[in-house]
């Protein structure tokens, strides 16, 4: 008689342990997929902040105002030196849809623009701002003619 070839109990069950221990160690690289989607939309954002300020310094640029000290509208955008104030009718109004996605933490600085701050972070934390609180970009408006606006996200604790 043919003797038919196959794997016994004892097999199966140290697979199974085997495969469960590979399960067990690498699961918490994948479990943290919603920090990582939440990092890469603050870095989604930081882009599309450096492209409207870029747009919006060339159209100024072109416009001979990119020199002014004073809060000035370019094309519907609020601008300081060139950049778009840090407030919603300057850096927020060159982002579309924006707040469908984000929301405005805090604002500090003076009145006129120049050095302004403005916190962005998502909507959803705004509620929960103790659960995350270096989870955000802060966008800088400019503070002088030779210092452009800059952009920098704190997202290493985002979760």
């Amino acid at each position: 008689m043919k003797r038919q070839g196959g794997f016994t109990l004892i097999e199966l069950v140290v697979v199974i342990v085997i495969l469960g221990i590979l399960a067990v160690t690498a699961a918490p690289r994948f479990l943290n997929l919603q920090g990582d989607a939440r990092n890469a939309s603050l870095q989604g954002l930081k882009g599309a902040i450096n492209g409207g300020a870029g747009i919006v310094y060339g159209k100024a640029a072109i416009a001979g105002k990119e020199s002014s000290d004073n809060p000035v509208v370019v094309e519907g955008v609020q601008t300081i030196f060139g950049y778009p104030t840090a407030t919603s009718a300057g850096i927020v109004a060159t982002l579309s849809n924006f707040d469908d996605d984000w929301g405005i933490v805090s604002t500090t600085g003076t009145d006129s623009g120049a050095g302004k701050t403005i916190k962005l972070t998502f909507k959803q934390f705004k509620d929960d701002i103790a659960k995350n609180p270096t989870c955000f970009i802060t966008y800088t408006a400019a503070e002088d003619k030779s210092t452009p606006a800059k952009v920098t996200i704190t997202a290493d604790a985002c979760k």
